[in-house]
């Protein structure tokens, strides 16, 4: 195991086979010599450094009825909103005068926030805020919109791949949704020149470790800027929602890996970490994250953008710098930073 570890950060790839033979044997990798590994390559590209972003949740509204999503289209039992463009320039405010150069905007795939209103609400954003990077989690939309957004002054783009398994996707989804199309998203916001980011949920229902290493070998190939993964969480009002949940564990070992894979790409520890274990986000940090999303959406949204259960538990509402998380990291000897942060892995 220890081999394949050290091909793994010395060649930053290894084999279908290799992939799936440690995902199947995750039991014998020694976890903390990986994540002091992994820790090592994020300080070499990034120093110390913890970036973070304000996360606007601004609609859950969403016309896609994933399997697994508590916002869903059929989930009848969510309470709907939408923020105003005033809203969500208040959030910005907050965002920013915490100390956050990057705002985050992310939705349901939402029919009301047409080309028009979305780039109105950019380029708002843009004009008070001309030092921020903006960035887009709205999922799947024509690449004409892509372009619209990106000259509008969207920087970034977060679209989680979920799984490159045509056959595990359709398994998680709806059949008028599939692995290719999201695939063709984020090719062409690569193309256009967002910093991409892409991910999958760890121990998603049906998930096997030749779906994992299928992951990772098309990360790779993809060569994103950010990768988001977090856990697979039931939501109860779901199809899944009786389905076992993925672990902290895993994630931790995905986060890991994915550092020493592509040693300069930006990795959040997920909200979702936070949602299992209270100190779940700066174990994520500890593994090789180096990104954290503060949620600066207004309190009684935030609680009904409820993909999963247990979101209470990560809700971020401290946003000062004696915020109990950015303590035990800068304990730790991290510095949480005011800056874009932009990725290296250009």
């Amino acid at each position: 195991m220890r081999n394949l570890i050290r091909k793994l950060d010395e060649k930053s790839t290894l084999e279908k086979e290799e992939w799936i033979w440690l995902f199947e044997h995750r039991d014998l990798i020694d976890r903390e010599e990986l994540f002091a590994l992994a820790r090592a390559r994020t300080y070499e590209h990034y120093e110390h450094k913890i970036f973070v972003r304000g996360l606007i949740e601004f609609t859950n509204y969403c016309r896609n009825n994933c399997y697994y999503c508590g916002i869903r289209s059929g989930n009848q039992l969510v309470s709907r909103f939408r923020l105003t463009t005033e809203e969500i320039l208040d959030c910005c405010q907050l965002s920013y005068e915490a100390g956050f150069r990057t705002v985050v905007l992310q939705g349901g795939e939402d029919a009301f926030f047409t080309k028009e209103r979305l780039c109105e609400i950019i380029e708002a954003i843009r004009r008070k805020f001309p030092e921020v990077a903006i960035t887009l989690s709205i999922g799947e939309r024509p690449r004409e919109d892509y372009e619209a957004f990106f000259l509008a002054g969207a920087e970034r783009f977060l679209l989680r791949h979920e799984t490159y398994s045509p056959s595990h996707y359709a398994r998680l989804h709806p059949e008028n949704l599939s692995a290719k199309a999201r695939q063709k998203c984020l090719t062409d916001l690569k193309e256009i020149g967002y910093q991409a980011g892409s991910g999958f949920m760890v121990g998603s229902p049906y998930q096997t470790p030749e779906n994992l290493a299928e992951d990772f070998l098309y990360l790779k190939e993809l060569d994103p800027q950010m990768i988001g993964i977090g856990p697979f969480i039931a939501h109860k009002d779901t199809p899944f929602g009786a389905m076992t949940s993925g672990t902290v564990a895993d994630t931790l070992l995905c986060i890991a890996l994915l550092r020493l894979m592509l040693p300069k790409v930006l990795l959040p520890s997920t909200t979702s970490l936070g949602a299992l274990a209270l100190d779940g986000r700066k174990k994520g940090v500890l593994a090789g994250a180096n990104v954290l999303m503060q949620n600066v959406t207004p309190s009684a949204q935030r609680l009904n953008y409820t993909l999963y259960n247990n979101k209470e538990r990560a809700k971020d509402i401290d946003l000062s710098p004696d915020n109990p998380l950015f303590k035990e990291l800068e304990q730790l000897g991290y510095a949480i930073v005011s800056e874009r942060g932009d990725s290296k892995n250009v």
